[in-house]
């Protein structure tokens, strides 16, 4: 890698090349360089060299340096549509010049009447092989540092990598004034803002210590990292009290589809649960491990670890209408209370009545036969009734009176909540369940793997779109009914396949600097986080994506012929083999066919130029 400088080959005012007009030019996408408002119509070779290229419309100019620079020099925008009118060549295509000798002629003032900017662009086509791209014109420089387009800055010694992530975020959205509210994730900065044109996404993505921005579910997101994230949300909302305390979720709301919107409002409810079913999984796989290696447990042994295993299941309708209430403004505790009312032991234990030990209580309500079980497992039920209850316990708390409040509105909340919640709500959305159930369970069990090919290859392509907090429910769905989630086998070898094209776009790069960054994108994908390598790397050039998408296919496929499934959720790729230590073979052999089909159709296919 080395630096070059080139001086301008045409007089008038040099110009940062993030300032022209046209896309295809000012995001790099051709090549590092600067650009020209010309005060004249001569173009002449900066350097000794061999035209390349000549094209017929003389608007444009490919010249190649004795030392091996490829540059392009294209007179304003648009002027292929003139076909050659007021341009003169003094050269043609293959001959040799010297710098100093003028190449091009154009009329500028006659261009210029025919309402054509002249604005002349001068890019380094092959700027990956160069460090620092230098262009002068009279006492103005203009620098581009770096072995390919987009490279980041690096941080001032004197300062704290957080403080500069953040001083440099709010001067590219347009400062504190402009956030309406903000937030984070693990891993993502999430920000509403009040005018969006502010935002200087190039920049932003320059930033060493960014890897990546885009904007999902009304919100613009710029990709930090797991833990970094946490550091910069505290430096941006520091003194100011507003922000610290803001909320993202109702504006956000007010902006997103439909389809956003339920997927945002699942996530919201299951998130908080994942965390103990995560656990629960662990727990049976160790387990599961210990047992397949022939270790033999007590009594009161197996019954404790049945006591970690299947206690977050059995009294699984708790957890959501606690959290439905507090996602939907009820009191939670209340939401606790209807949950394990739903699977009091005065009722029919699903379980039991599933294998045929127990039966289900018929009652008559209004000559009408409601069959009464209890629903331990279940999910809708107690989605539906944590919504109901809160909205109720809203209701009661509009009108009655606050000495009141506290006997009243718990009494009446739990009383018709419990009501509806037994004999309607969780008779009608149980069928719904169940027929949603049988039908996901039919499509992943599909012949020939094809539900898995189809979920595998598509999963990322829905984490783009935001609304994947769908699947949360499905998969907590698999897991109370069946005790395994194929659900999360078939995805985790389409989240390490992003890694994989990822590390194979960081390999091809020449550019050291740019590689670390590359790499720095591809480690969070092995530990089940796929946006900085997807947003920073893959869909960025948009093959690598594809490609892991292939490889998330073909992985999902083999889970599926394989009958793989996990023992709990919420963890993919390396973490998640503590899902799978009864089949832990299976599992890496399904991680190794995502992570290599993607890694080699992209180091195979994907051209670093593109």
């Amino acid at each position: 890698m080395q630096d070059i400088c080139i001086e301008s080959p045409l007089a008038g005012e040099l110009i940062e090349l993030s300032k022209v007009k046209d896309v295809g030019f000012s995001n790099g996408a051709m090549g590092r360089g600067a650009a020209v408002k010309p005060i004249d119509g001569k173009v002449y070779a900066p350097f000794d060299g061999v035209v390349e290229v000549l094209f017929p419309t003389m608007h444009a100019i490919g010249l190649k340096s004795m030392t091996g620079i490829d540059i392009l020099i294209h007179i304003g925008f648009d002027t292929v549509k003139l076909a050659g009118q007021y341009f003169t060549a003094h050269v043609k295509q293959g001959d040799r010049v010297s710098k100093g000798q003028m190449l091009v002629e154009f009329d500028l003032a006659a261009i210029e009447n025919a309402g054509y900017d002249t604005t002349t662009v001068i890019v380094v086509t092959n700027s990956a092989d160069y460090t620092t791209i230098t262009l002068l014109l009279g006492d103005t420089i203009i620098k581009s540092i770096g072995g390919e387009t987009n490279v980041k800055d690096s941080i001032p010694d004197n300062m704290v990598k957080e403080e500069y992530v953040a001083a440099e975020i709010l001067k590219y959205i347009g400062g504190k004034s402009n956030i309406r509210s903000v937030e984070h994730c693990a891993t993502r900065l999430r920000l509403i803002l009040k005018d969006k044109s502010q935002i200087n996404e190039k920049s932003i993505e320059n930033i060493d210590g960014v890897k990546g921005q885009f904007f999902a579910a009304a919100q613009f997101q710029i990709i930090l990292g797991t833990g970094f994230v946490d550091k910069v949300y505290a430096v941006i909302v520091r003194d100011s009290e507003s922000l610290a305390g803001s909320s993202n979720n109702e504006t956000a709301y007010q902006e997103m589809t439909m389809l956003q919107k339920i997927s945002r409002t699942l996530g919201d409810v299951f998130v908080p649960i994942i965390p103990v079913l995560v656990a629960t999984g662990i727990f049976m796989g160790l387990r599961g491990m210990a047992q397949s290696l022939g270790i033999q447990f007590s009594e009161n042994f197996l019954r404790m670890s049945q006591i970690l295993t299947d206690t977050a299941f059995a009294f699984l309708p708790a957890l959501v209408t606690w959290s439905t209430m507090k996602k939907f403004g009820g009191t939670p505790v209340i939401g606790i209370v209807l949950g394990l009312m739903l699977v009091a032991p005065q009722l029919p234990n699903a379980y039991a009545v599933a294998s045929g030990d127990a039966q289900v209580i018929s009652m008559s309500i209004f000559g009408l036969t409601v069959p009464v079980v209890g629903y331990q497992g279940s999910v809708l039920p107690a989605l539906v009734l944590g919504i109901l209850a809160a909205k109720l316990q809203k209701w009661f708390k509009s009108f009655v009176p606050d000495v009141l409040d506290l006997i009243i509105t718990p009494f009446m909340t739990l009383f018709i909540s419990m009501l509806i919640g037994i004999l309607v709500v969780g008779p009608i959305m149980h069928s719904v369940e169940s027929n949603i159930f049988s039908a996901v369970k039919a499509f992943l069990d599909l012949p020939f793997g094809l539900g898995g090919l189809v979920v595998g290859g598509l999963h990322q392509v829905i984490v783009v779109t935001g609304v994947h907090h769908v699947f949360n429910a499905l998969e907590i769905e698999l897991l109370a009914t069946t005790g395994q989630d194929a659900f999360n086998a078939i995805i985790t070898g389409a989240i390490v396949a992003q890694g994989g094209a990822a590390l194979a776009v960081a390999l091809k790069t020449k550019n050291p600097k740019k590689r670390s960054l590359y790499i720095s994108s591809v480690i969070p994908a092995f530990l089940g986080i796929t946006e900085p390598a997807i947003f920073g790397i893959n869909l960025r050039f948009v093959k690598p994506f594809i490609y892991a998408l292939i490889g998330g296919a073909a992985a999902g496929m083999a889970a599926s012929l394989m009958h793989l499934a996990g023992t709990g959720m919420g963890i993919t790729v390396i973490p998640g083999t503590l899902l799978y230590m009864n089949h832990l073979l299976e599992y890496l052999f399904v991680n190794a066919i995502g992570f290599g089909v993607a890694f080699t159709l992209t180091f195979m296919l994907f051209k670093q130029s593109e």
